[in-house]
């Protein structure tokens, strides 16, 4: 039986992962007491002694404004754990997936991001994801690098659970409507994960590289919300209002534009994930 071992449990698309990676073999769901990605040594001992065929990376340090002024802790997690899986990986002849972010660009282009364009982060969050994805492209292990935007789901901490508790406390909200992306639901992504593991056993083994995997059409960060409040089962006590990124000071720069081109996935794996509205929905039918 395959043995696939998954780090990051407790997170959005980690906590997903257990039940869309049941069906490939047995999982090894680990959190962060039983693997913290900023020990290396343990981390290397826990492989070692779990000895997995899959390795699925999906825990990360992804509080974007926090890494900067927690860089260390940031690269720790986000950029050198992953090349240390990786070099366990190869050791083990094991395949690595591993996921990234929309946060490697600048958000400058018109049009979609492929796979193929020139990272440039604007922030250390940014910075350190894309550290992790040159250490693991660069290990000469077997790896998927999956690269995917604005998660969310029915519990954690994220955009949608903020929105909902928002709007039922305030009178007005002011939601940024200049930066642009696709709200992908971390069910969605584990979900297309599992479907890839299965196809490539199937096939001719890891495909190396990486793919970019969000949801279908996008939206501003005010679009996500007024769809969010559309959807509340009472109406939402608060006003939305449109700002723009300058109205709206944080730690960190964010790019304007954060969509991503699917081509790659869809022509290599069949993998089409759903518009983000109809991904929404299902989201919160699921709660």
């Amino acid at each position: 039986m395959t043995r696939i071992l998954l780090t990051g449990k407790t997170g959005q698309v980690g906590g997903e992962l257990i039940t869309a990676l049941a069906p490939l073999g047995e999982v090894m769901a680990c959190d962060r007491d039983a693997l913290d990605l900023a020990d290396p040594a343990a981390m290397v001992a826990t492989v070692r002694k779990l000895r997995p065929d899959i390795i699925v990376n999906a825990a990360a340090y992804t509080a974007v404004d926090r890494a900067e002024a927690e860089p260390a802790l940031a690269i720790a997690v986000n950029g050198t754990a992953p090349g240390i899986l990786a070099a366990e990986a190869l050791r083990l002849n094991a395949l690595l997936v591993h996921y990234s972010t929309d946060y490697v660009f600048d958000g400058t282009k018109r049009g979609s991001y492929s796979e193929d364009d020139a990272p440039a982060p604007l922030n250390v969050y940014g910075r350190t994801k894309l550290a992790g994805e040159r250490a693991v492209q660069t290990s000469g292990a077997r790896h998927l690098i999956l690269r995917t935007s604005w998660v969310y789901g029915a519990r954690g901490n994220n955009f949608l659970i903020t929105m909902s508790r928002l709007a039922a406390e305030r009178d007005e909200l002011k939601v940024v409507d200049d930066q642009i992306g696709a709200p992908t639901w971390c069910r969605d992504i584990a979900t297309a994960t599992g479907v890839i593991l299965a196809r490539l056993q199937d096939k001719d083994g890891a495909r190396n590289g990486i793919y970019n995997l969000s949801a279908q059409g996008s939206t501003s960060w005010h679009g996500f919300a007024a769809e969010i409040l559309a959807h509340a089962a009472a109406k939402p006590k608060a006003r939305l209002l449109p700002i723009p990124t300058s109205a709206y000071p944080s730690a960190a720069a964010r790019p304007l534009n954060s969509v991503l081109s699917h081509d790659k996935v869809k022509n290599t794996f069949g993998i089409d994930l759903p518009d983000w509205r109809a991904s929404l929905a299902a989201c919160l039918a699921s709660k």
